[in-house]
């Protein structure tokens, strides 16, 4: 589903040049759930925006389902994230004046599905992370571990192929956090591809595959 070849992101400003990704050469199959590890400041969350289509990498090839997309403009990568890839933040980037149920209808509403299956589908997706009894409920009125519960259920709504999580449990307690990781774990088994970035050691061995990132480089890649 996933394969990079040579992959560099380079940041510059008018004195300083910043390599966050250098040479970075990863295959993520359909089906997995592969976690990215590494300190601070070494390239996870670059790679997981190249990856997310949020960003195009300096240099390298980035191919999505066979398709080489590295050179996409701003709008093709848009058009091709709709309804193939699902995200999950720390911070859960929930719409505070949208309550629960508009939170999670709001990809459907960025693709045009109709009125009937957009319903369907939010309610499909409450039932799925048990936070249906919640759908009137804003935002600050929810648990950090409910906040993250609606996040998980806006990404899966559409049925993407590919869940991207950014740190999914980093604002979360270790109660909340096993469940977000069980709810993960439940995606992957029913057929989901999974990228989890995470600092959590605890966390990355909920994934098949370890991948160690240092200083934008692939140091190692570990089987689970």
């Amino acid at each position: 589903m996933i394969k990079t070849v040579n992959l560099q992101k380079v940041f510059r400003t008018d004195e300083v040049e910043t390599w966050a990704l250098h040479n970075v050469s990863i295959e993520v199959k359909e089906g997995e759930f592969v976690a990215v590890m590494g300190p601070s400041g070494c390239g996870k969350s670059t790679l997981l925006n190249i990856l997310g289509l949020l960003d195009n990498p300096t240099g390298g090839a980035y191919c999505l389902n066979g398709v080489e997309v590295s050179k996409y403009t701003e709008s093709q990568r848009t058009s091709l994230r709709k309804g193939v890839i699902g995200f999950v933040f720390q911070s859960f980037n929930l719409i505070d004046e949208l309550n629960v149920y508009e939170n999670i209808e709001l990809p459907l509403l960025y693709m045009g599905i109709p009125a009937a299956e957009r319903k369907r589908r939010v309610e499909e997706a409450m039932d799925r992370m048990a936070i249906a009894h919640r759908s009137r409920h804003f935002p600050q009125q929810l648990s950090g571990g409910q906040q993250q519960r609606v996040a998980i259920a806006r990404a899966v709504v559409a049925n993407p192929k590919l869940i991207l999580a950014d740190e999914p449990t980093g604002n979360l307690d270790s109660k909340n956090g096993k469940e977000v990781m069980d709810l993960l774990t439940r995606l992957n088994k029913e057929g989901a591809t999974i990228v989890m970035v995470t600092h959590s050691q605890h966390d990355a061995s909920y994934a098949d595959r370890i991948i160690n990132l240092f200083d934008g480089q692939v140091v190692t890649e570990v089987m689970i």
